[in-house]
């Protein structure tokens, strides 16, 4: 299951909404709830995502549906804030960061990869007088974006074979496999964009 969605062709208002303006609704759902940090606020953003969501008419599994390892961080996130005796937090924190992957979702599930990426980097194109590389950032998020589904797969497929030996409860034996995957990825990736020129400074 892909975390943030990929595109599905349709028809709704915001798949004919421009694409800055997306960016700006992600923004809008996203960066206040950080700011304000309570549990209301929280729980009408994720509420606003989801209906956003199904105006898309994409259907309701590719919109709401999250992968298992996301479910169980979340679960630990909610669990140890409501251990500390703070379970205001634990709404604020599990609602933002499903917010933050739902409103990631308009976006990636009704603008193709390439135009979204075309859109950063056009909207960064101004901060290269501070030293921003408009180009670096877009290949950085695309590299991100391909990556996250990778290590979720990576991190399925280890638990699974876990299982299978009866140590799914080993959190060093999930854990392990994943980080030298995650690792062997990056290092393969450093190498390729530097053999294209793109890893120097």
């Amino acid at each position: 299951m892909n975390l943030f969605g990929l595109y599905l062709p349709g028809t709704s208002w915001l798949h004919r909404l421009p694409v800055g303006a997306k960016y700006v609704l992600l923004l809008v759902l996203t960066v206040p709830v950080l700011v304000i940090a309570a549990p209301l606020p929280s729980l009408a953003a994720l509420a606003a995502s989801m209906l956003l969501l199904l105006s898309t008419r994409v259907g309701v599994r590719p919109s709401w549906s999250l992968p298992r390892p996301l479910l169980v961080l979340l679960a630990i996130l909610a669990a140890y804030q409501v251990v500390v005796g703070q379970p205001g937090l634990a709404v604020v924190v599990t609602a933002n960061l499903v917010t933050a992957v739902y409103a990631s979702r308009l976006l990636t599930l009704t603008t193709p990869g390439p135009v979204l990426i075309d859109a950063l980097v056009a909207g960064l194109r101004p901060l290269r007088v501070v030293g921003v590389d408009p180009e670096r950032v877009g290949l950085a998020v695309a590299i991100m974006v391909r990556s996250v589904p990778l290590l979720l797969d990576t991190f399925e497929q280890v638990r699974q074979a876990a299982r299978a030996r009866g140590r799914e409860r080993n959190l060093f034996a999930l854990v392990t496999p994943v980080v030298v995957r995650a690792v062997g990825q990056a290092q393969a990736t450093g190498a390729a964009l530097a053999a294209r020129g793109l890893g120097e400074s």
